[in-house]
């Protein structure tokens, strides 16, 4: 069983490590592209961002490689693979519970870990990326690792959830993660600027937590932010 486990685990941590190296890589890229020389005298910088994701990578695919055996062996989360095990009309609802539970999570913890203390032990790791990279999507501290690590792992226990919707949600989580951090806006002005927009979080909002620290908290929503009046609005600089 234990054999089992660690082999999970160690699957995990190489395709979420392997995600990301893809991921930020080719947004990486698309930024050289869009913005030649933004990398420019970023080198040490973008070599601590992949070592301290690589290092996350290990925290994030720890616990889901053991939710993946648990699932497999013994059918202990709520994902189903069976199309009709749930109501079709359930399908697309159920990313969107995990998305908000998930966005409900971080903005609590991430406005938490900016008090002062948390600050200089948990989060000064990702905000040492100035300015933020494609590369830092995943730069934590192991403690800030650990609160993020463990937010999909448990909701597969609560929330009922198709695979492939699972999925989904884990290529949104990758998507955003990457695409929030690498300085400009990939999202078309109509749509960032739109109603619609206006309640979603993209580089540029995302951006102006960056330069600002105490604001602009959320993850994939602004409703927290705009809730508890912790929103700002979109970065100029982008």
């Amino acid at each position: 069983m234990w054999t089992a486990i660690l082999l999970s685990a160690a699957a995990m941590t190489a395709i979420v490590a392997l995600r990301y190296l893809a991921s930020s890589g080719i947004f990486a890229f698309a930024t050289n592209r869009r913005l030649p020389g933004y990398h420019a005298k970023l080198g040490q910088q973008i070599r601590s961002e992949i070592g301290w994701s690589l290092a996350s990578a290990a925290i994030y695919g720890v616990p889901a490689g053991v939710v993946a055996w648990g699932w497999q062996e013994h059918g202990w989360t709520r994902i189903y693979t069976e199309w009709d095990a749930m109501p079709l009309w359930y399908l697309p609802l159920a990313p969107l519970l995990y998305l908000f539970l998930h966005d409900t999570w971080f903005y609590w913890t991430h406005r938490l870990m900016h008090r002062p203390k948390l600050f200089r032990a948990m989060h000064a790791v990702h905000h040492a990326s100035r300015p933020p990279t494609a590369w830092a999507a995943m730069s934590f501290h192991p403690w800030e690792a650990i609160t993020g690590a463990i937010v999909i792992p448990l909701l597969v226990f609560l929330v009922p959830i198709h695979v492939a919707m699972l999925g989904l949600v884990l290529l949104v989580m990758t998507v955003m993660g990457v695409t929030n951090h690498m300085g400009w806006e990939m999202f078309p002005r109509a749509l960032v600027h739109s109603r619609l927009g206006g309640w979603l979080i993209t580089a540029s909002h995302h951006q102006r937590h960056h330069e600002e620290y105490r604001c602009n908290y959320g993850l994939y929503f602004r409703l927290w932010d705009r809730l508890c009046g912790t929103d700002k609005g979109l970065s100029a600089s982008i």
